[in-house]
């Protein structure tokens, strides 16, 4: 039996190591079989011109993981390996995407895009220097998130979205998603979940993961109470402020009612605030945790008011959901960077936070008018807009003969991106020809351009 590996000294890896992964190799994939009796260690290391040592350190290794035995004054063999240890194809190609036909985009009307041009990168630069300067962010932070964190978000709704809470009832998590998916342990999973129908459609994902969800449909003022009383549910996910995706605000009427079902089931409210900083008429409307603070959770999230990869959000769980937190489910690790914790919490207690976000509520205004403006200029009464009062998107509702598919077909054929309706339905979708536009990382040039462009389009 002869070994004829190709050994290269000029590699940084060693001669044993190359040697041992090349006979590693030859028996994993079945060249060399079980009870084959391999080269001696001197008969080797003549035909290969290397060491005695080299090769003995090669067949050490392969001895040690089990590929080769020794039989008493005969030499070396090749083990018999477990069945399942064969490779049955190469781990490189174990799963294979679907290969998509790439049409270029020049002009992306993402819901979950921002300006990046008015983003104050001097001044993260300069607060994220300062956090460096002191080395205590290279460790292992609270659990719960930073607390000077905590505290600047506690004070910072308190006086903006009038909610009621101390930093201790917050939890800091990497993401939405992330912190729902804990929520479900905290409450527990047999708790009797529903959601808006339609409603944000990774929210319902991660709401379905062990639970069964029911599904309520919106009427004028938002979810329907007739139907979450009929569900029988005990925990509900709303978005009150802007609903995902119609954009329509709950009034007071329709939240008082939500309160009373939370009180009569003895059941939570989960309201997710995700953009309710951008209001583009009359004030932000005050949120269902500042009126009633023992039932409702409050989400809130950094990605659509500073930067989407920061993937900072929080949760404030009312007292007696933060006890069993702290009781029981505090034992993980936190999923936010300390440095980004820390550069953030600067960055709100120097005052650059709120700063930014009227900044930012002056230029997504103007935006947001200008794209009202031309989608009235261009297409007149041949699209309904839906949500145009608040948050960085609005529906459009194309009057033509075309189905959501043809829509965004036709949209990428002009290198215009635009987004589909029907994934945020459960169940029927009673949206027909309507996509969604996000306008918050577009330009006002690339605003006017892309509408133009959607007419063309689409008529």
């Amino acid at each position: 039996m002869e070994l004829l590996p190709i050994l290269d000294a000029s590699l940084k890896e060693p001669l044993y190591m190359q040697l041992y992964l090349y006979v590693k190799q030859e028996i994993k994939e079945g060249r060399l079989t079980a009870e084959t009796k391999l080269p001696s260690r001197r008969k080797l290391s003549d035909h290969l011109c290397i060491s005695l040592n080299t090769v003995d350190a090669a067949y050490q290794q392969l001895q040690a993981e089990g590929y080769i035995y020794s039989k008493m004054r005969k030499g070396l063999y090749v083990n018999h390996l477990e069945e399942e240890l064969k490779p049955v194809q190469d781990v490189h190609y174990f799963y294979k995407k679907k290969q998509i036909q790439q049409v270029p985009v020049h002009l992306d009307f993402n819901q979950g895009n921002i300006d990046l041009a008015h983003f104050p990168n001097s001044v993260w630069k300069k607060v994220s220097a300062n956090v460096l300067d002191n080395s205590s962010f290279l460790l292992n932070g609270d659990p719960q998130g930073e607390e000077m964190l905590r505290k600047e978000i506690c004070s910072y709704l308190h006086h903006s979205r009038g909610v009621q809470c101390s930093p201790d009832q917050i939890i800091i998590g990497s993401g939405t998603q992330y912190l729902v998916s804990l929520l479900g342990l905290i409450i527990g999973r047999e708790r009797g979940f529903s959601m808006e129908d339609p409603g944000f459609h990774r929210i319902r994902h991660v709401l379905e993961q062990g639970s069964e969800v029911k599904f309520i449909p919106l009427d004028e003022d938002g979810i329907s109470m007739p139907h979450l009383y009929e569900s029988r549910a005990e925990v509900v996910y709303v978005t009150p402020s802007h609903q995902f995706p119609t954009g329509k605000v709950m009034p007071l009427t329709r939240r008082l009612e939500l309160l009373k079902w939370a009180k009569e089931r003895n059941g939570y409210i989960i309201e997710d605030d995700y953009d309710g900083e951008f209001r583009h008429t009359g004030k932000p409307i005050p949120s269902l945790q500042g009126l009633l603070n023992t039932k409702v959770i409050y989400l809130g999230t950094f990605s659509k008011s500073l930067m989407p990869s920061s993937r900072i959000s929080y949760m404030i769980l009312p007292v007696e959901l933060a006890t069993r937190y702290h009781d029981h489910y505090c034992l993980s690790k936190q999923t936010v960077s300390r440095h980004l914790q820390e550069t953030l919490s600067l960055f709100i207690s120097q005052g650059h936070w709120e700063t930014h976000v009227n900044k930012m509520r002056t230029v997504y205004k103007r935006k947001h008018k200008l794209l009202l403006e031309v989608i009235g200029e261009v297409f007149g009464d041949k699209v309904t807009i839906i949500g145009e009062k608040t948050g960085l998107h609005i529906l459009m509702t194309i009057h033509n003969h075309m189905s959501e598919a043809e829509l965004l077909t036709a949209a990428q054929a002009k290198q215009v991106k635009v987004y589909p309706t029907s994934i945020y339905f459960a169940r029927e979708n009673s949206f027909k020809n309507t996509i969604l536009l996000g306008y918050g990382g577009l330009s006002v040039s690339d605003i006017d351009k892309g509408v133009r462009l959607l007419n063309e389009a689409w008529f």
